[in-house]
C-alpha cells in the first residue's frame, strides 16, 4: 500500500511539474528593414500563452543601452496574447541594427532570446524598403 501511495505522489509531482506556461511568438526577429534617422523605433514582439499555467515575465533586457525593451504588466493567462515593446533609438544610432533582447519569466523556456535588425540611415539618404 505503501508502494502504491508512493508511485501516485510521485506521478502527481510530475504531472504537476509539466503544467506550465509556454510562448508561443508570431515572430522571434523583428526586422526594421532601412529606416530614417529620427524615424519610429516603436516595434512590438506579440506572442499567445498555449501553456496551461499563466506566464509571468519577471524581466527584460537588451544588448545594448540604445534598445529599451518593456515587460507586459501582470500574468499573461492561458490562451492569452501578451506584447514585449521594444524602442531602438533612431535618433542617435545610425547604421545596422543587430540587438538581442532577453526575456526572463516562468515559462516552460525562462530565457528567450528575441533579435531586432534592420538599419538606420543617415540624414540625406533615402529609405528603401
Amino acid at each position: 500500500m505503501k508502494k502504491l501511495l508512493l508511485l501516485a505522489v510521485i506521478l502527481f509531482a510530475g504531472l504537476a511539474m509539466n503544467a506550465q506556461g509556454k510562448f508561443e511568438f508570431k515572430t522571434e526577429t523583428i526586422d526594421y528593414g532601412k529606416v530614417a534617422k529620427g524615424s519610429d523605433g516603436v516595434r512590438v514582439f506579440e506572442f499567445t500563452n498555449v501553456g496551461d499555467q499563466p506566464i509571468v515575465v519577471t524581466d527584460v533586457k537588451s544588448s545594448c543601452g540604445c534598445t529599451i525593451p518593456k515587460k507586459p504588466k501582470g500574468a499573461v493567462n492561458p490562451g492569452e496574447t501578451g506584447q514585449i515593446e521594444v524602442k531602438y533609438d533612431t535618433q542617435n544610432k545610425v547604421g545596422p541594427i543587430r540587438k538581442t533582447i532577453t526575456v526572463y519569466s516562468n515559462a516552460s523556456e525562462p530565457v528567450k532570446a528575441l533579435k531586432i535588425k534592420g538599419e538606420v540611415l543617415a540624414e540625406g539618404k533615402s529609405v528603401m524598403q
